[in-house]
Order: structure tokens, then C-alpha cells, then sequence
């Protein structure tokens, strides 16, 4: 009786080894999971960096949709205010030969000073735009110098309305920012703002 219990339960531990094995093999096998629906924006840029060209792909898609719209007039312009010390500019720019009128007159009789029409042109040198367009502006208050700039902010301004893609390198290089920058007041006691009269000490 003692010696037929081992082979009996090997017999019987085979059976149910080649049951399991039956069973596995009628099994189906489970099938791949799906892939799960990405609804957050942080998933979205998680599989983007993953990817090898996703930020590329990303970057092309915000170049090629402008952050503005073209914002012009009934006449086609695109118009805005410039400030600098206290000279105020109204610009309007519209495609053209690169004619630059300031209060009625031509830019080299209104500014004759060769570096104040430098600073009139410089929005349109970073940008490349140069002779492409025509510039009317009515400029009052200030000195020369405060109405250059004035007309120079006016025109930065106006140049990232009709031409949104042209802000990113406009904004860069500063020019649509107000320069705040005015004269110090005198102070009593004093010459100016800050000299001294001479001081004798007898």
C-alpha cells in the first residue's frame, strides 16, 4: 500500500500538468491594449518632446499662424501712435516706394540732420522693408530729436500691424516699446537737475 501512494500522485500530479498545458493553450491570449486618448494638453507635449522631430513640428505650426491680424483702415493703411519725450506721432504706413512725409514736408527738409532720418529708418532696416513703403505722419511737441523718436515708435507700431509676422523681430529689438525716458526736473539750489553752482569759500 505504501509503495503504490508515490506513483499514484505522480500520476495524478502529470494529469493536471497536461490539463494546465490544455487549458493555456485554449485560452486565447489577451489582446494588446489600446491606446489610450490623450486629452491633456501636458500628455500632448509629453508625447511631442518624446518624439524625435515633435517640438520641430510644433515650432512650424505656431510660425505659420500669426499671433495678430492685419489691422488696416478703409484705405488700406495701418495706423498707430508713437511717444517719445513729449512728442506725439500719428503714422500711417501703406505699401509704397519708401516716401516718408512728416508734416506735410519731405523728411530731408523736416529732419536735416542725417542721424535723426536714421532713427526714422531703422524699423524698416532690421525688418528688411526698406523702399517697400510709404509713410505719412503728423508729428507735434518736443524737440527734433523727441519727434524722430516718436515717429520711429509710430512707425515700429504700424509696420507689426499691417505685417504681423514682423513683430517677434520689431518687439526684439525694442522699438514698440515706449521709451520713458524724459528730462530730469531742476532742483532748487542747484544750476540744473543735478549741477552745482561754483562754490566760493571766500
Amino acid at each position: 500500500m505504501m509503495a503504490d501512494t508515490p506513483e499514484t500522485t505522480s500520476e495524478t500530479e502529470v494529469e493536471t500538468g497536461a490539463e494546465a498545458v490544455a487549458i493555456a493553450e485554449a485560452t486565447p491570449a489577451p489582446a494588446a491594449a489600446a491606446p489610450t486618448a490623450v486629452t491633456d494638453l501636458a500628455d500632448l507635449g509629453s508625447i511631442a518632446g518624446d518624439a524625435p522631430q515633435g517640438d520641430a513640428a510644433v515650432i512650424a505650426q505656431r510660425a505659420e499662424v500669426p499671433l495678430r491680424e492685419q489691422e488696416l483702415d478703409k484705405q488700406g493703411r495701418a495706423y498707430a501712435t508713437g511717444r517719445r519725450k513729449d512728442a506725439t506721432a500719428r503714422v500711417w504706413v501703406k505699401p509704397g516706394t519708401g516716401k516718408v512725409t512728416i508734416n506735410g514736408r519731405d523728411q530731408e527738409v523736416y529732419f536735416a540732420r542725417p542721424t535723426l532720418r536714421l532713427i526714422i529708418d531703422q524699423p524698416f532696416a532690421i525688418t528688411e522693408r526698406q523702399g517697400q513703403y510709404d509713410v505719412i505722419a503728423t508729428v507735434k511737441g518736443g524737440g527734433l530729436s523727441g519727434q524722430a523718436g516718436a515717429v520711429k515708435h509710430g512707425i515700429s507700431q504700424a509696420l507689426s500691424k499691417y505685417e504681423p509676422a514682423l513683430r517677434g523681430t520689431v518687439k526684439a529689438a525694442g522699438f514698440l516699446t515706449r521709451d520713458s525716458r524724459v528730462v530730469e526736473r531742476k532742483k532748487f539750489g542747484r544750476a540744473k537737475a543735478r549741477k552745482s553752482f561754483q562754490f566760493s569759500k571766500r
